[in-house]
Formats: C-alpha cells, sequence, structure tokens
C-alpha cells in the first residue's frame, strides 16, 4: 500500500515526481497504489487512467476483464470512474481505436513515454485543468 509520508522516487511524464493513482483498489503491477513498473512488469503497467465504460469493455474484449470482481487477489472489479494503472500498449490500442480514457499526467509513469508521445498522452489529460 502507498504511503503517503514516503513518495516515489519515479518520475512522471511531466518530469515530476509520480504520484499515486489509487489505493482502493490498489492499482499497479505491485499493488502499491502507483503506476510503478520494473524488469518483471513486462506488460509497462504505467498509465494512470480513469477508466470508461467503452475502455473497460474493449479492454474486456481483449481478453483482460477489468470488470469481474476477484476476491481471492482483493480485486473488487473495476467501475467507470474508478481510477487504474494500464498498460501503456492497451492505452494505445485504445487510442488507435478513438476510445483511450482519461488520463492523469502525474500519476502516470515516464517509461510510458518510450510508447506514447507525451502530446497525445496531454490531450487526454483529467488533471491538466
Amino acid at each position: 500500500m502507498r504511503d503517503p509520508q514516503k513518495p516515489s522516487s519515479a518520475r512522471n511524464v511531466l518530469g515530476g515526481e509520480l504520484t499515486g493513482c489509487c489505493d482502493s483498489p490498489a492499482t499497479g503491477f505491485y499493488r502499491d497504489g502507483y503506476c510503478h513498473t520494473g524488469p518483471h512488469d513486462v506488460g509497462s503497467h504505467t498509465v494512470c487512467t480513469k477508466v470508461t465504460q467503452e475502455f473497460l469493455e474493449f479492454s474486456a474484449q481483449r481478453g483482460n476483464d477489468l470488470v469481474t470482481p476477484h476476491p481471492e487477489f482483493d480485486f473488487p472489479g473495476l467501475i467507470p470512474g474508478d481510477r487504474w494503472c494500464v498498460c501503456v500498449a492497451r492505452w494505445k490500442e485504445a487510442l488507435d481505436a478513438g476510445i483511450a480514457p482519461p488520463v492523469l499526467l502525474t500519476a502516470t509513469h515516464e517509461k510510458a513515454l518510450e510508447v506514447v508521445p507525451l502530446d497525445q498522452l496531454k490531450r487526454y489529460a483529467a488533471d491538466l485543468q
């Protein structure tokens, strides 16, 4: 679980300190509330999104059901509006399909920039207002 007293040492896509994405349910590859990544995170769960119904359906159609609860993994299932760290390639797929969900740039890991340019992420920014 993310400790608000111990900020992340990772950087976000804007070059600042990576902020938390979601603690309830705990998101991220490491389930620490951050979109941290590392050598075992093959999918690069680096984009903090505010999921939409369209995106949840899109993801399920591609084999990643984020709606169905899995209590054995402390996963209640997501509903539209929840924040979640998604794989950058899946977010890019959704972008290409015209249904990319909003992004929280301050909570999106800089590694996402290896796949998606900052200008594309900024077009979907939920935290630049």
